[in-house]
């Protein structure tokens, strides 16, 4: 790093640098919470908890909730003056088999699963009313297979398709001031990008309280094109929906690179991270009129959940902090306006 860098990184602030634009966050859990506490109230405003709000870490069991990790991050967030997205009320993964099937091992009915999906998201929604100011309340119901609409799982076997409505009714009931969304990833990708906007117009036709679209942009060095990113942008924005950028990282392999002999990343890639950081920051830039929040998934490369995804044994460093939490050239090529 240039001294010029070192001295620049004393006093520039990520969140800082675009406040009045957007929000920028970070999705942390207990764990570094603790190590990159001075990182986040240095450079985020905003926070998400990465696992502890899902539904098996934060509702085990039959009437049991754990919510002492996902207190402890909002009570963070609330004593940093930071904004707390709240992650995740309705998915198919990381939501414990006891909520789909009765003690008799056959699927609940679809009342029992709706009133399992109500009484959850009033207590977790209900909970964190006036400090977690939106939920992403369903996440990941479109199917990537291009001849499929809506994912096969539990939710949609035992319920049907409006049990995607019926999550936001539930959650707007228990909570009126949220803001809520739908989030998923491959967003800009232009047949699922398609099927997202008929999930989503479908709903707004119906009445149903969807307020924003969540784009994870889980990308990499080469995809999705900067022209693919504006128009899945213009499209959700166009109607009238608000947008989170809600789980940014741009991952130095690509998804059919399997190598794992790599133990730093090569200067190449590095280079050519910060550019594309460049690029899709200038994106958000020009669209800051619908975009109200950035949020990396992670806060700096010690931990990223794509170490071990999708290759085991394999290092990532996908974010704008280095594992010493040092601004990369990513971090100085987004805060240099």
């Amino acid at each position: 790093m240039s001294n010029q860098h070192a001295n620049r990184s004393s006093f520039v602030s990520l969140a800082e640098t675009y406040r009045g634009m957007f929000d920028i966050g970070a999705a942390i859990n207990a764990s570094t919470l603790e190590s990159s506490k001075g990182l986040l109230q240095t450079h985020y405003n905003s926070i998400t908890a990465e696992n502890d709000m899902k539904f098996e870490r934060i509702h085990p069991e039959p009437g049991v909730y754990t919510f002492e990790i996902a207190d402890r991050i909002a009570q963070f967030a609330s004593d940093n003056g930071m904004k707390m997205r709240g992650h995740t009320l309705v998915w198919h993964n990381q939501t414990p088999a006891w909520v789909f099937k009765g003690a008799d091992g056959n699927p609940v009915s679809r009342e029992e699963l709706l009133q399992t999906m109500k009484e959850h998201i009033d207590t977790v929604a209900g909970r964190y009313k006036g400090r977690v100011y939106c939920w992403d309340v369903v996440n990941e119901v479109i199917e990537d297979k291009a001849d499929v609409w809506l994912r096969q799982s539990p939710w949609l076997d035992n319920i049907g398709e409006d049990f995607i409505g019926k999550a936001f009714e539930f959650a707007h009931a228990a909570d009126p001031s949220a803001q809520l969304f739908y989030n998923d990833y491959n967003e800009c990708q232009p047949e699922k990008r398609d099927k997202i906007m008929r999930l989503l117009k479908g709903l707004l036709d119906k009445g149903v309280p969807v307020h924003g679209m969540g784009l994870q942009a889980h990308w990499n060095l080469a995809g999705p094109s900067l022209e693919e990113i504006r128009q899945a942008i213009e499209s959700y924005a166009s109607l009238g929906l608000r947008l989170h950028i809600t789980e940014l990282d741009i991952s130095v392999f690509g998804f059919d690179d399997k190598r794992t002999d790599l133990t730093e990343p090569t200067s190449e890639m590095m280079e050519l991270q910060a550019e594309r950081y460049d690029n899709v920051f200038a994106l958000f830039r020009e669209y800051r009129d619908v975009i109200d929040s950035v949020t990396f998934w992670g806060a700096a490369d010690d931990y990223t959940w794509l170490h071990d995804f999708p290759v085991r044994g394999r290092r990532n460093w996908p974010l704008v902090f280095d594992r010493s939490h040092q601004p990369k050239a990513s971090f100085h090529r987004i805060t240099q306006l």
